[in-house]
């Protein structure tokens, strides 16, 4: 080797020694190297009095060996690798490395295993890294995610020494912070005395939540379940979790249902989709009407489940979430694919999870929806004649008219499942059958060859009464039409005709509008129990529908009475027989008027002979 005392680095291209002289004087380096240690495919020529004065590890390795000429020791285990171990032989030899957020973590996981503690030099390695980890890492949240990613390859070493846990509190205690300050920031901002001018208080998703996407999945989990347990607040839960699944599905999104269907690659990217899907819904916030979890993200979530296989507990969170805010769905959040591995002759659309997802809308229990509110705004809400509830409904049967619309033009959509989507809704939901009429003759249309029981049972769904005038003239000419529809429709516009020409309304009949039409509240939806605490606006809610009805069933009980009368007329008058019992009615009439004019005129005369008498006697019988 020679008075220049080189050290020897084989295998991976690295220049150590060169840089120990470059970067010291120290009279070590006059010895030749002693100790060679091998890490993976590299060999590094050392000495070992550096190392033994500031590693325990490597102390114990050739002090404790029965072999006091060992020359030869093999560390491939250390976390980091080469990398790692050719840092900390630089600061063995007293070089000055610095600590930055890319190697602090490896750093602090080589000076664990290497055991480079206070016992064997002062501010060892390990005193350096942790001073390093309190004083620039765990109080800052990006620098602790940028840490904890490192600490993915540095598994198991980093879980050991709890580096980890560390960081995962570190980050769910800052957020939770941000969060206190940012809300502490808007309320001074609200009182005038203490208005701060430009203060835009930060949203802390805005510049830490979305770095958490460079975690994996199982540290990410573990963040998510941190912060939640902090009290972290559930929108800006959501708003990760949106941007964590986007990224990683980014790729992975839902394919072609036809394309490279059962290939190798097809099925990992299922399982790597299946993967992600069901731990993102284990993570979202507590099911509620008002979730923070848009109706956008649930039904992407939904169709990726559907492609991918997920479990069964998966898909039915999801439509039980999809089902408690459906009514801020569009068509596209419900337009679900069939499953990508069913045949060319199965339907297009997953209608099995939608008929789950409105029978869970109409099904709700108003006491899911806030278990705290005051019985005083409960008892309003309930009372409204346009509470929420019902316009819920509302919006939701246009939604399911739309959904209908659409999925009749599959030819290979089974007519009992279109019939099941028809029958959903109670008859009160809508307020004009406009929409679930042309549906009806979509699909009608589309399936020439259904049953005529089928044809039936799917326009009995149609009521006719709640038809537009337009729609009625469509209907009464529509041959695809069975005729006993056909039959009720021109019906029910002959009374609705007649009505018009007698000046008189009835909002029974179809073409009414909305303000037509009594708004009804939405108890009589579904089979939900109510709960006690509702008992009392649900009495209310009752008599209200019971008055309606009644009062409905007066006007038509009326009208039907008045039509029966009329007819009844109209058909006696009509009748041939009838003009000859008029006439001879009208003859014993004159006869019967005449014998009682010939009577009249004998009564007369008589009484005025007897008026005549008895002035006569009273004239004889008279004092003057």
């Amino acid at each position: 080797m020679g008075s220049s005392m080189e050290m020897k680095v084989y295998g991976k291209s690295n220049n150590l020694t060169s840089k120990l002289l470059a970067l010291t004087n120290m009279p070590i380096f006059d010895v030749s190297s002693d100790l060679t240690i091998e890490v993976g495919a590299s060999s590094f020529a050392l000495h070992k009095f550096p190392l033994v004065s500031r590693s325990g590890r490597i102390k114990k390795l050739l002090v404790d060996t029965k072999d006091a000429k060992i020359s030869h020791i093999n560390l491939s285990s250390i976390p980091g690798g080469s990398e790692a171990f050719e840092l900390a032989a630089k600061f063995c030899y007293g070089i000055n490395v610095e600590i930055m957020l890319s190697n602090v973590a490896m750093l602090r996981c080589a000076s664990n295993f290497l055991e480079m503690t206070e016992e064997f030099a002062d501010k060892n390695l390990e005193a350096r890294t942790e001073a390093y980890l309190k004083d620039m890492v765990l109080p800052n949240i990006s620098s602790s995610i940028s840490v904890l990613h490192h600490c993915e390859s540095l598994l198991p070493i980093s879980e050991e020494i709890n580096l980890v846990n560390r960081l995962i509190n570190a980050i769910a205690n800052n957020a939770c912070k941000e969060q206190l300050t940012s809300g502490l920031l808007k309320l001074d901002h609200n009182f005038p005395s203490k208005a701060m001018s430009n203060v835009a208080p930060e949203t802390p998703s805005d510049w830490w939540g979305k770095s958490l996407a460079v975690l994996n999945l199982s540290f990410f989990q573990r963040v998510i379940l941190a912060v939640k347990s902090k009290g972290l607040n559930q929108d800006m839960i959501s708003k990760i979790l949106i941007n964590y699944t986007h990224d990683s599905l980014q790729g992975l999104a839902v394919r072609d249902p036809h394309l490279v269907k059962g290939s190798m690659f097809d099925l990992e990217l299922q399982k790597k989709q299946r993967v992600v899907v069901e731990a993102m819904v284990n993570l979202l916030p507590t099911q509620s009407r008002k979730s923070p979890v848009p109706m956008a993200f649930l039904s992407s979530l939904l169709k990726t489940a559907i492609a991918s296989s997920a479990s069964t507990s998966c898909k039915s969170d999801l439509e039980r979430r999809i089902g408690l805010q459906l009514d801020q769905a569009i068509l596209e959040d419900i337009l679900i694919p069939a499953n990508s591995h069913r045949n060319s002759h199965t339907a297009m659309y997953d209608t099995e999870s939608i008929l789950r997802i409105f029978s869970i809308f109409l099904n709700l229990d108003e006491d899911e929806e806030d278990p705290l509110r005051d019985e005083n705004d409960m008892a309003y809400d309930f009372d409204s004649p346009r509470s929420p509830k019902q316009s819920s409904i509302l919006k939701v049967s246009k939604l399911l008219d739309t959904y209908l619309a659409e999925v009749a033009l599959d030819t290979n959509l089974s007519p009992l499942k279109f019939i099941a989507l028809t029958e959903l809704l109670p008859d009160h939901a809508r307020v004009v059958s406009d929409g679930l009429y042309r549906a009806v003759d979509v699909f009608l249309k589309v399936h020439p060859n259904m049953k005529d029981t089928e044809r039936y049972r799917l326009c009995k769904t149609i009521d006719c009464q709640k038809l537009s005038q337009e729609a009625c003239s469509h209907a009464a000419q529509n041959e695809r039409l069975p005729v006993q529809m056909a039959v009720q429709v021109l019906y029910f516009e002959q009374i609705r005709l007649r009505n018009a020409m007698s000046g008189g309304h009835n909002p029974f009949f179809f073409g009414a509008t909305n303000s037509q039409f009594p708004q009804r509240s939405s108890s009589g939806v579904g089979s939900g129990a109510i709960s006690p605490r509702d008992n009392y606006a649900s009495v209310r809610r009752e008599n209200r529908e019971l008055k309606l009805e009644v009062a409905r069933m007066r006007m038509r009980l009326t009208d039907l009475e008045k039509d029966h009368v009329s007819m009844k007329q109209e058909m006696v008058e009509s009748h041939p027989t009838n003009k000859l019992l008029k006439s001879i009615t009208r003859k014993l009439r004159k006869l019967n008027s005449l014998f009682r004019i010939n009577n009249m005129k004998a009564a007369g005369s008589k009484a005025n002979s007897e008026s005549r008498f008895l002035s006569h006697r009273r004239w004889r019988y008279s004092v003057s």
